[in-house]
């Protein structure tokens, strides 16, 4: 994939520290991954604007959302991920996980364009614990090249071996596809971790010049949330930031802004 075959629609987006509207070049992706918990903030407030006017200020063109609820009793039976569509105005889809106090739980793709073939995928869960998974998509940009945008959240416990072997599935779902891919979530991992070495080994680390800490949000002091690239060495990254947002979620959300060579 060349530069400009990211050519795209340039619309206004806000910069959160400003507040002032930026135009970003044609040939550059924006990509954001959130750790929603499920819309409840520091302030034990569950507040889905809140959330969405994060995704909206970023002026990104692809998100990955963790823990969205769809009906659940213990969010008010309130179908999140259509509130996220509606609230953010971009195209998406909700992948189940579990099914959850008579609702789903699980997580959620939004892109600036229309998503196509998307596939919920169950990862490996041999101590059957929460049932984590992966979403992908296919995204073409108008007339351009398609991607895959993959979203996951894997295995929270402090054992890593559930975690190894779902990243091992990632690895064999998208590891070898021959189009470029972005593969962005909450890795539950830090980045010296063996599952994340794992994941380096073959994947570009789209924060490794500047990474920083995600969580917790009021003051983070470990990075567990990535967005992740292949094939190694076909994008530039020009800019990656952790959201300054110390209450809407547990985590921060992740922004990474990139090229394609």
């Amino acid at each position: 994939m060349n530069r400009r075959q990211f050519l795209r629609l340039m619309p206004a987006c806000t910069a959160l520290a400003t507040g002032c509207a930026t135009v970003r070049s044609e040939a550059r992706l924006r990509v954001l991954t959130y750790n929603l918990h499920h819309g409840e903030g520091e302030d034990a407030k569950l507040d889905l604007e809140r959330i969405a006017r994060v995704i909206r200020e970023s002026g990104a063109d692809l998100v990955a959302l963790q823990e969205v609820d769809v009906r659940a009793q213990r969010t008010g039976r309130v179908d999140q991920a259509a509130e996220y569509l509606r609230l953010t105005g971009l195209h998406g889809q909700f992948g189940k996980a579990i099914d959850f106090q008579g609702g789903a739980y699980g997580g959620m793709l939004l892109s600036r364009w229309p998503l196509s073939g998307f596939q919920v995928h169950a990862l490996p869960n041999p101590e059957k614990r929460e049932q984590r998974i992966a979403l992908s998509a296919r995204v073409s940009p108008h007339g351009l090249a398609p991607l895959r945008f993959v979203g996951t959240h894997l295995d929270a416990s402090r054992d890593d071996g559930d975690r190894w072997l779902q990243a091992a599935r990632l690895q064999e779902l998208f590891g070898m596809d021959p189009g470029p891919v972005i593969l962005a979530g909450d890795f539950n991992d830090r980045p010296e971790s063996r599952v994340m070495q794992r994941m380096f080994a073959d994947w570009e680390d789209g924060s490794a010049a500047a990474p920083a800490p995600t969580i917790p949000a009021g003051k983070p002091t470990a990075r567990i949330d990535y967005v992740l690239l292949r094939p190694r060495g076909g994008w530039r990254v020009t800019r990656t930031e952790v959201i300054a947002e110390a209450v809407a979620s547990d985590h921060r959300p992740v922004l990474v802004e990139l090229m394609a060579l």
